[in-house]
Formats: C-alpha cells, structure tokens, sequence
C-alpha cells in the first residue's frame, strides 16, 4: 500500500484492510493536531484507488471489513463515495462493513437521502471526535461543532441505520476541569448512545496552535492522575448497555478495556490502584515532541501558528 502521513484509525479497526481514498485531513483545524497539519489535503485519483483493490485482490485478499482512511472520509461528496462503495463491491462481494472517521459537519451536509444509500451500500460505522462535553472547550479547541450539532448528527446517523462511535480525550479541558468535562461528556453520551467509545489523555505537542496556549498559560495542562481522576468520573456516569470501552494512557502505560455495565466495577478498580500507585510521584504529563521532521515550518516554511492566524483573518 502506497500510504503517505500517519496511520490512524481506532483500535477496533485493527483487523480491517485499510484503503486510502483520501491523504490529510480536509478540517485540520483542531488546535491539538499534528496527524495531519504537515500534509496538503488531497482527494485519490479513483485509479489510484481501484488499483489498491486490484492489487490486494490479486494477491489473493478478501476483507469483509474495510477502513477508509484518512482523516474525515465521509467528507467526500456522497457520489464519489458511492463510486468507491461500487468499486469495493466489485472487487470484494463479501465486504460487509465500511466504516471511517467523520465529523458533525459531513454528517449534517449530507441529506437523510443519502444517509440512507450509503448505508445501503454498506457503511456501518463512523468514528466521531466528539473530544470534550463542554462547549467553550469545543469553542477554543476549533473544533466544527458544538454538542447540540453534535446529537443533530448522530441522530441523523442513527436513524439511516449507522453506529456511532465516540472519539474523546481526558485532558482536553485543561487543568482543574477534569471532572466538570467527564460529567458533562456523560451526559453527552448517555443520550447518543455510542457503539464503541475510544478515550486517550490528549498529546501534548510544541507543534502544534494550542502549545502557544501552554507557553502563554491561557492553556495550562492536566497531569496524568488528574486524567485519570477525570475517566474514572466518566466510568461511573455513563449509563449505556453494551459499550466497547477504551481508554489510553500511553505516557504511563495504562490502558483500561471493557464492556459497560459488565466490566465497569473491574475499570473502576483498576483506575483506582493506578491513581493510588501514581498520586505521590512526580507529574506525568502527556508530552510528544510528534512525527513531523519541522512540523513548525512544514508548509511554505512558515510557522503553523503564523497560519492558524492567517486563516483565522481570512474567515
């Protein structure tokens, strides 16, 4: 596979043939992100793509589940992914399940009709970065939406036939915050039902708009025992029957998996011991320096805060 950028999709994706439709993300707004902010947003050729399908056909390949990658698939028009979908039926007539990130947005642009064809023609599962429960975090984080477009579009989602799956970080609300966002972001899913719930403490980048919050301290980061504090909050508030829950703290290697209600007491319990073992250390903090080789001066050598400024001018 020709990839160009990062690999990312969630954990339950592992098992599925990832087919590239897309390179970059077409928002790549959000404040937190580096995935995708030193790549030029492109849509694939189709003869790229059915190329991939032939090549893996040929080698014998035949996913029941495929990925759509990269960032926000379901943002391309609903005819040129119904052009993929046929070209994935033609190659692998056994494929069942497509699934692939998207966001409020493409969900809200897209009329119940054609909702409807693409789960038709077999798309299950979109991932969504809900990230916080709270407005105003939404609101500086640049995130597209706000939690009122947010249930609009998974409703609308739901109702053609689509699971929705939740994207969200522990973290993202700043210091001091962790409870407020893990019971508002319970409220949030308690009422939209997610299928599959992925949670990771939020990267701590130098690349990235949002470190100039951090230097500046109108952002001032939680620590991993806060983080952790806030999911436990999180797992004691949600309510929904059968979630895949899945929560990541890479910088100190804890990860807390189950299905809820079922495992709930267990992840509690778990949480707790890690929190006991963490409380008196010194502070964690979930620091990456990112991939990118200068991803501060990736694009046309100037700095991506210098661009989030010029684009915040022209809008």
């Amino acid at each position: 596979m020709n990839y160009e950028g990062q690999i990312c999709r969630a954990p339950m994706e592992r098992a599925s043939f990832m087919l590239p439709v897309m390179v970059g993300c077409s928002y790549n707004r959000c404040k937190f992100c580096n995935l995708f902010r030193h790549l030029k947003y492109r849509e694939l050729p189709m003869e790229q793509i059915e190329e991939e399908l032939k090549r893996v056909a040929e080698l014998g390949g035949n996913p029941k589940k495929i990925f759509l990658g990269d960032g926000n698939a379901f943002g391309l028009k609903t005819e040129h992914l119904m052009e993929i979908l046929d070209k994935i039926h033609v190659y692998f007539p056994e494929c069942y399940c497509i699934n692939m990130d998207a966001t409020v947005t493409s969900i809200l642009r897209k009329a119940e009709e054609e909702l409807e064809l693409l789960y038709k023609n077999g798309v299950r599962h979109l991932y969504l970065g809900i990230e916080s429960g709270l407005d105003d975090v939404l609101k500086f984080m640049e995130k597209d939406h706000d939690q009122e477009q947010a249930i609009a579009a998974i409703e609308r989602i739901q109702k053609a036939g689509m699971l929705f799956d939740a994207h969200i970080m522990t973290g993202v609300a700043g210091k001091g915050r962790g409870t407020e966002n893990a019971e508002a972001l319970a409220d949030f899913l308690n009422r939209t039902h997610p299928r599959h719930v992925v949670n990771f403490s939020m990267f701590l980048h130098k690349e990235v708009p949002l470190y100039r919050h951090i230097e500046d301290g109108t952002f001032v980061p939680a620590d991993e025992v806060e983080n952790l504090r806030e999911e436990r909050c999180l797992l004691e508030h949600l309510k929904g029957n059968e979630i895949l829950y899945d929560g990541f703290h890479d910088f100190i290697e804890v990860r807390v998996k189950g299905t809820l209600p079922k495992d709930k007491e267990r992840m509690l319990a778990k949480l707790d011991q890690v929190i006991a073992e963490y409380e008196h250390r010194e502070p964690v903090y979930a620091y990456v320096r990112g991939e990118c080789p200068d991803l501060e001066k990736c694009e046309n050598h100037r700095s991506l805060w210098e661009m989030e400024d010029a684009k915040r001018m022209t809008v």
